[in-house]
């Protein structure tokens, strides 16, 4: 059996080369996620170990910036002298370090990262931990003069002699660049100015007293621990946040996970579709390579193989494709790290391919998911080979099961989906957001299942309606393509699955992303009415300079300053939320539509007054007059009243949890130091929008950063961010129809082998290549098209579900994108013709004797 097991293998190794690159590209995508997270991950834990120091001070925050303020938390920079007298202590560093600068060259061009990576002002303190080190030039000494990094310099061609002004907190300056800093460690990406420490205490932090940390350096012989415990006897411990070295690089390494968190999401993603599809080719490839086998099967049972041997044999060649795939996916997705390492180099994070971290964990979990999808594939149709008996083998019955009921599918299709509707319409009256997520996640994944269990049951219905103009427009070639198709309904299924899933998601993504798109289309149109916002590219503050530079523009009549900060608010039910708060100016009617439940701006702007968002009010039991205390950043807190509630859909505030607003009065009062993070300007009266515009456009010529945008403007950037998640769900189908595009492919290269007698028939009795090759396009064409009809009507249902979702978050509006859906079905068409080339191709070249006499 296994000499036989083996020959079977190799026979087929052609047929199999299609599922082996299924399983390829699941096990590429998981183990290039792994090994680039694990070499990532190695490389920061060895920066951030190597460059902390022994101990560090920081200021105790405690509550983490979901949007930026603007503020900078500082200490004061003598605490570094009461840390020299620390026992213990070699050496201690006042540290300054401020990031959201904006710098320009003499062209008035930005100088930092525009992908998102900060731009950073810190003290020059070189010490043996520097990530940096002088390569050229002089150390900045005085005002007016700065270090940069060399990536930096190199890639906007700044020289040494060179000027740049530097956007700061405070206010803009300018410096000269005197040298030039080259990292000795991985660069995180980011932009470094660096300028002597007295210089950026009151450039960067605008207070000569203050520092932004404590860099602590341990004697000899002094543990890291001991001199930490000694370090907060001296200053308190509850005062600051001490941490040792290694209690540093693992808060950094921290802050950064969430970046490397999102990179490997996706990859698992990706991975995922790859193996769900991958499962649907395998199927398919195994049903009918087994069916084609169906006297050599019988033949094996007549000569004395029992049905335990035949499974095992049929499952041994899938083991062995398994391991064919996982073998090259391993490879492919050692080149897939590297080629993600290579991006992130030019996207500024330099990452040293040399350094790629392979650990056990990932060989092991490429064969595990190679070796099970192929496994668990393969099972069922093993399975069916060794349920046939000898006879009805050798009778060249179909093992395949045509002709078999699909009752049970009928019952098990309809069980699952029945379960997967009540979980979709459990989350479409749920009230709480929580438990309708996790419903709608239950619900997409069990109507799934049904939908891939039931398809088979669809095929005939579905098929004769959608082929149904096959024969008046093909004639006879047309009803032997839409007959071909519901020959198999099993296979038809199978087929159509892969090119299913993906659809479905990209349905269901579509449907949520135009829904949220309209739902803020419409909040801004409710609820924003000034001529102009003015706001940085990316949401970080800006200096008060550009506020000052604002008011003065001529035309400008009003302007409403708009900041935010981090709040902790104790609720009278019990909980302590963490949100963002946001603060206006007394005139914010006049540049916003806010819809009151009860109160009004003047309360809610009132010194010492809050609004609210009325559903947070109610599941909380909070009312107009209630007190709420309320902790602000570096550990101030407030008991402020409740002056308004608001039914604001998306609250303000980027609809960040609770919809919290109060007048700026009481936010500098609690968190003095915040930046503006937006300006609401209207126009003077006799000037006009356009006018207004280019004379804030020719304001802002020196502040880059910061964007004037009217309401067209506002929605367009709203619909280039929800596009990011679109863009990721488009990649997601693109795989997916990869993988289809192998199915169908496979499928109907298999079927032409199993077809070749009835194929050298139909040529002997005069039907063309030219018809021949129609006839195999117009039977893939209506399989992508059974299988695009399927997955929309799913993703369709997932969406409008999501979208009751959203709404508990008040994104209410209902949007269906029909001109995608309509793009999607003709695209499915177009991969039906794709898919059919090579297999039509091959059919209409074959031999007629020869095929007639094909046994």
């Amino acid at each position: 059996m296994l000499k036989a097991t083996l020959r079977s293998f190799l026979a087929h190794k052609g047929r199999l080369l299609l599922s082996a690159l299924a399983v390829l590209l699941s096990v590429a995508f998981v183990t290039g996620s792994l090994i680039f997270s694990d070499t990532v991950s190695r490389t920061f834990d060895r920066l951030f170990a190597s460059t902390a120091a022994d101990v560090t001070v920081s200021p105790k925050e405690g509550l983490d910036e979901a949007v930026p303020s603007g503020r900078t938390a500082t200490l004061p920079a003598a605490l570094a002298e009461r840390v020299r007298q620390v026992d213990g202590v070699a050496a201690a560093r006042a540290e300054v370090e401020v990031d959201g600068l904006t710098v320009v060259d003499e062209e008035n061009e930005p100088v930092g990262p525009t992908t998102g990576a900060p731009t950073l002002g810190t003290a020059w303190n070189p010490t043996e931990r520097s990530p940096v080190e002088l390569t050229s030039g002089h150390a900045p000494r005085g005002g007016g003069q700065a270090l940069l990094d060399s990536e930096t310099a190199d890639r906007k061609d700044v020289r040494v002699g060179d000027t740049l002004t530097v956007i700061a907190p405070p206010g803009s300056f300018e410096v000269r660049v005197v040298g030039i800093a080259t990292f000795t460690t991985t660069n995180p990406g980011a932009a470094l100015v660096f300028l002597d420490t007295p210089t950026a205490q009151v450039k960067l932090l605008g207070d000569p007293r203050a520092a932004t940390g404590i860099s602590v350096d341990a004697a000899e012989g002094v543990s890291d621990e001991r001199l930490k415990q000694r370090v907060a006897a001296a200053l308190g411990a509850h005062t600051y946040d001490i941490r040792t070295a290694d209690e540093q690089a693992k808060s950094d390494v921290e802050q950064l996970g969430g970046f490397l968190d999102v990179i490997k999401y996706v990859m698992v993603g990706f991975a995922g579709v790859a193996v769900l599809v991958g499962v649907f080719l395998i199927v398919n490839t195994f049903s009918m390579l087994i069916a084609q086998r169906t006297r050599e099967l019988g033949l094996l049972r007549a000569l004395g193989a029992d049905r335990r041997q035949v499974r095992r044999s049929v499952l041994t060649e899938a083991l062995l494709l398994g391991l064919v795939g996982s073998t090259l996916g391993l490879a492919v997705g050692i080149g897939l790290a590297a080629g993600l390492i290579e991006l992130m180099g030019l996207l500024g994070m330099n990452i040293d391919t040399d350094e790629m971290v392979i650990g056990w964990v990932t060989p092991v979990t490429a064969y595990v998911v190679g070796l099970g999808v192929t496994f668990v594939a393969a099972y069922l149709p093993a399975r069916r080979a060794a349920g046939v008996s000898p006879m009805a083998a050798l009778s060249d019955a179909e093992v395949a099961g045509v002709g078999r009921p699909l009752r049970v599918r009928a019952v098990a299709g309809a069980v699952v989906g029945a379960a997967g509707a009540a979980a979709l319409v459990g989350c479409a009256v749920s009230e709480q957001t929580s438990s309708a997520a996790s419903l709608l996640g239950l619900g997409v994944v069990l109507t799934l299942i049904a939908t891939v269990i039931a398809g088979p049951l669809l095929v005939r219905p579905v098929i004769r309606v959608l082929g149904a103009a096959f024969p008046a427009l093909f004639g006879s070639i047309g009803r032997m393509s839409q007959r071909n198709a519901l020959r198999n309904p099993r296979r038809t299924g199978a087929t159509a699955a892969a090119l299913m899933v993906g659809l479905a998601l990209v349905g269901g993504m579509s449907v949520a992303s135009e829904s949220m798109t309209a739902s803020f289309d419409r909040q801004i149109d409710r609820t924003l009415g000034a001529d102009f916002v003015l706001q940085n590219t990316n949401f970080v503050p800006f200096p008060k300079e550009v506020t000052d530079e604002v008011r003065g523009t001529e035309g400008v009549g009003l302007v409403v300053r708009g900041r935010f900060t981090p709040v902790a608010v104790r609720l009278p039910d019990g909980d302590r939320v963490e949100t963002t708060a946001a603060g206006y100016d007394p005139r914010l009617d006049e540049v916003a539509n806010i819809t009151y439940v009860q109160g009004n701006s003047a309360a809610a702007l009132a010194d010492g007054r809050l609004a609210m968002d009325r559903d947070f009010a109610r599941d909380h039991e909070v009312r107009v007059g209630s007190t709420l205390p309320v902790e602000f950043p570096g550990g101030r807190r407030a008991g402020l009243t409740v002056g308004a509630l608001t039914d604001q859909d998306a609250a303000e505030g980027f609809g960040t949890q609770g919809g919290l607003y109060f007048g700026l009065a009481t936010l500098e009062r609690y968190a003095p130091g915040g930046q503006d993070s937006a300006l609401y300007v209207n126009a003077a009266p006799g000037t006009s929008d356009d006018d207004l515009r280019a004379n804030l456009e020719r304001t802002l010529d020196p502040y880059p950063q910061v964007q004037v945008r009217d309401l067209a403007d506002y929605k367009q950037l709203v619909h280039d961010q929800i596009a990011v998640l679109l863009y990721l769900v488009y990649a997601l189908l693109g795989l997916a129809i990869i993988i289809a595009v192998l199915g169908v492919v496979n499928t109907l290269a298999l079927s032409v082998v199993e077809r070749t007698r009835e194929i050298g028939l139909l040529r002997a009795i005069g039907l063309a290549r030219r018809q021949l090759r129609r006839m195999i396009r117009l039977e893939s064409v209506v399989i992508a098209v059974f299988g695009a009809v399927l997955g929309l009507a799913l993703g369709l249902v997932w969406g409008v579900c999501t979208h009751e979702v959203l709404a508990l978050q008040g994104m209410t509006a209902l949007a269906i994108p029909w001109l995608t859906i309509v793009a999607v079905v003709i695209g499915s068409a177009v991969v039906g013709v794709v898919a059919a080339l090579l297999p039509a191709l091959r059919a209409s070249r074959m031999n007629v004797l020869a095929a007639i006499a094909h046994e």
